[in-house]
């Protein structure tokens, strides 16, 4: 079977930013891009009530998806854009939709002035569950704002993309996560910043011992195991230039403050088989709600 990248459209101006941001992935890659609307029925009771419009909103939602296909084809000329209509739940057809491609790709309403995202109970329901990387796109992303600015100053798409962020746990690194976030950066000919932020002991520890030198000590060591970890992702991406972020504080403010002006953001969750519980870290929760580039979120063991 063919992988896509796939993208959920609604018809709202985040699911369309989400499906430009998908093309252009698809573009990077040389996939098909599948458009997939969810129809969700409405209760038997509510069906038989004689109410209108239900006719009306599902030609309505049907006219979306085609209409969204010929302007991305029209667009991504280079591009394959195919449509799927499903029928059910909502996150149920989205999941299923994303476990049979490359990556799922949605949208989430931002914050307006400030930058992030509200992330929406669908999203963050996929998000939790799909077994594939998925990307959150905000409303108004546009493609000039993954590159660098011009001369003078005004971003453009005809300047390099700006750097790929990769938020990475040295704890439970994984070949996944690091080997989605590098392919990311070889196919847009950007650098890729890997960052790991790490605790420090407490104050007491510092008074007791007597070890002025003990901070400087321990990100020594953080920095050398970075450095080691990604020796061998250096060999097989020799033209990705991977530049090293070891801070001391919390993992999430790290990898928020690292991750301004990339052109996209790499984090991992780690797959739980609860079924209770939303199944996404704090530092992906935070890097979320709070990074205004697109955020691909890499589910591994």
């Amino acid at each position: 079977m063919t992988r896509t990248v796939t993208v959920g459209l609604d018809g709202s101006p985040e699911s369309r930013a989400a499906a430009e941001w998908a093309a252009r992935e698809a573009a990077l890659r040389g996939l098909p891009l599948k458009i997939v609307h969810v129809w969700e029925p409405v209760p038997q009771p509510v069906a038989q009530a004689p109410l209108p419009g239900g006719e009306t909103r599902q030609r309505w939602t049907e006219e979306v998806s085609r209409e969204a296909a010929e302007g991305l084809r029209l667009r991504h000329p280079g591009v394959e854009v195919v449509t799927d209509r499903l029928t059910g739940s909502p996150v149920d057809a989205l999941t299923e939709a994303a476990d049979s491609a490359e990556l799922m790709v949605l949208g989430s309403r931002g914050f307006g002035g400030i930058t992030g995202f509200v992330v929406g109970s669908v999203s963050l329901a996929v998000l939790a569950h799909a077994e594939r990387p998925v990307v959150l796109v905000r409303a108004g992303e546009q493609a000039a704002d993954e590159h660098k600015a011009d001369p003078a100053g005004v971003p453009s798409t005809a300047t390099p993309f700006r750097p790929v962020v990769l938020g990475l746990d040295l704890g439970t690194p994984d070949e996944t996560l690091l080997g989605f976030a590098f392919d990311a950066a070889a196919r847009r000919g950007a650098s890729l910043r890997v960052v790991h932020g790490w605790s420090g002991p407490p104050a007491s520890f510092h008074h007791l011992h007597g070890d002025a030198g003990l901070h400087d000590q321990l990100a020594r060591g953080q920095a050398k195991a970075l450095t080691e970890l990604l020796r061998s992702w250096r060999q097989k991406f020799p033209d990705v230039e991977a530049i090293e972020a070891s801070r001391c504080g919390s993992a999430a403010q790290v990898l928020v403050d690292a991750s301004r002006e990339t052109s996209l953001v790499v984090v991992g969750r780690r797959v739980r088989t609860s079924p209770l519980g939303a199944h996404i870290g704090h530092v992906a929760h935070a890097v979320l709600h709070h990074v205004v580039a697109p955020v691909a979120v890499v589910p591994h063991g």
